[in-house]
C-alpha cells in the first residue's frame, strides 16, 4: 500500500450563513487517506460526518459553503473548482455511495441504461463496450444473472441489490476514491456483511481509497484501517482502528466505546455520555466536549486543543498533551 496520501483534507471549514449570523458546521477538520486504505468517519448524528463527505465530492447543500482549508486529490486542489470541473472529477475520479440507493437511481430508466450512460460520460467506449463493462460491474458487485438484471428497473431490485447497483455506478469510471455515506445502514446484517466485503475487496484489489461514513462502530471495526472520530464538527481522535477501539485516548471516544455492548463482559448496564452535543449556534468555548467531560479542567473551557500524539493515535485533548490518562464518561 502506498503511503503517499491520495486524499488530503486540511483545516476544512464549512459554514452556513443565516439571518442570525454564520454557523460553523465543520471547524478545521484535517485527515488524509492513502491509496487502498479505508478510513472510517464516525460520530453522533450532527457531528459533521456526512457534511465532510459532501464537501469532498462538491455536493454541499446551499447556503452551505467551504469557508476555509484545502481538499487535495493527488496533490491537486479540488475545493473551489467551477461546478462543471467538479462534476467531471466527481464521476471520473471520485465515486459516491449514499445511504438510500433510491436517491441515486432514476426509477424511469433501467439499471443498464444508467450504468451505460455513466460509463460513456467518463470513458471513451462505444455503446457495446459500455454495455459489456456494465454487465461486468454488475457481476463484480455480486448481482446474480447480470445479463438479465441489466434490463430491469430499480424497483425490481431488493434494497441490498440496489445498493450493489449504486456501488457498480460509483465504480463505473474506475475512481481513485469512493466516498460511502452510511452505505449499510438501511440493510439487514447479512447484506451489510456482503457490502462490507465488497468495499474491502475494492480497496485491496484495485487500490481504491475509501472514506466510509457511519455511526456503526461494528462496521468500522470490520471494515476500516483507520478511524476518525468527529464531535461537533471537529476531529476528536484519529488513528488505527484497533487502537481507537481498544485504547481510546479522548474522553469522548472512551464514552463511545463504553456504550458498545461487549460479548465477553458481564455488565448490567451500558455506559452512557451525559448531556447532548452542542447546537451550532451555542458552541462552547475551548474544547467542544468539555461540558460533557467528567475530567474537564479550567484549560478545557478556555483553549481549544489541537490533535496531539496519544500513543498510536492522535487526540484533541489537553489531558493527553499533559500525559494524563483521561477517564471516560461513566
Amino acid at each position: 500500500m502506498s503511503t503517499a496520501p491520495l486524499l488530503e483534507v486540511k483545516d476544512l471549514v464549512v459554514e452556513f450563513p443565516t439571518r442570525r449570523g454564520t454557523l460553523r458546521a465543520l471547524d478545521r477538520v484535517s485527515f488524509d487517506i492513502a491509496p487502498g486504505e479505508i478510513l472510517g468517519v464516525v460520530g453522533e448524528s450532527g457531528a459533521g460526518k456526512s457534511l465532510t463527505g459532501a464537501a469532498i465530492i462538491g455536493l454541499l447543500e446551499p447556503p452551505g459553503r467551504i469557508a476555509g482549508g484545502e481538499i487535495r486529490l493527488h496533490g491537486q486542489r479540488i475545493d473551489g473548482l467551477p461546478a462543471e470541473a467538479m462534476r467531471r472529477i466527481r464521476g471520473k475520479r471520485i465515486g459516491a455511495v449514499f445511504q438510500d440507493p433510491l436517491t441515486s437511481l432514476n426509477p424511469l430508466f433501467t439499471v443498464g441504461q444508467q450504468l451505460v450512460e455513466t460509463i460513456r460520460a467518463h470513458l471513451p467506449l462505444t455503446e457495446a463496450q459500455a454495455r459489456e463493462r456494465a454487465i461486468g460491474l454488475l457481476a463484480q458487485t455480486g448481482i446474480p444473472a447480470p445479463e438479465a438484471r441489466f434490463g430491469q428497473y430499480p424497483h425490481q431490485f431488493s434494497g441490498g441489490m440496489r445498493q450493489r447497483v449504486v456501488i457498480a455506478l460509483a465504480l463505473a469510471a474506475e475512481p481513485e476514491l469512493i466516498v460511502a455515506d452510511e452505505p449499510t445502514t438501511a440493510l439487514d446484517v447479512s447484506i451489510q456483511a456482503q457490502i462490507i466485503a465488497l468495499l474491502k475487496g475494492l480497496a485491496r484489489e484495485r487500490g481504491t481509497a475509501v472514506m466510509l461514513v457511519t455511526h456503526d462502530m461494528g462496521v468500522i471495526a470490520e471494515t476500516c484501517d483507520r478511524v476518525a472520530v468527529l464531535y461537533a464538527g471537529r476531529v476528536a481522535e484519529i488513528g488505527p482502528v484497533a487502537e481507537v477501539i481498544h485504547r481510546p485516548a479522548h474522553p469522548y471516544t472512551r464514552g463511545l466505546m463504553g456504550a458498545i455492548p461487549a460479548m465477553d463482559e458481564d455488565r448490567d448496564e451500558l455506559l452512557q455520555i451525559d448531556g447532548a452535543m452542542p447546537r451550532l449556534n451555542a458552541m462552547p468555548g475551548g474544547c467542544a466536549f468539555h461540558p460533557r467531560c467528567p475530567a474537564a479542567t479550567a484549560q478545557c473551557t478556555r483553549e481549544r486543543p489541537e490533535l496531539m500524539a496519544a500513543g498510536a493515535t492522535r487526540a484533541a485533548c489537553w489531558l493527553v498533551g499533559e500525559g494524563l490518562v483521561a477517564e471516560g464518561p461513566r
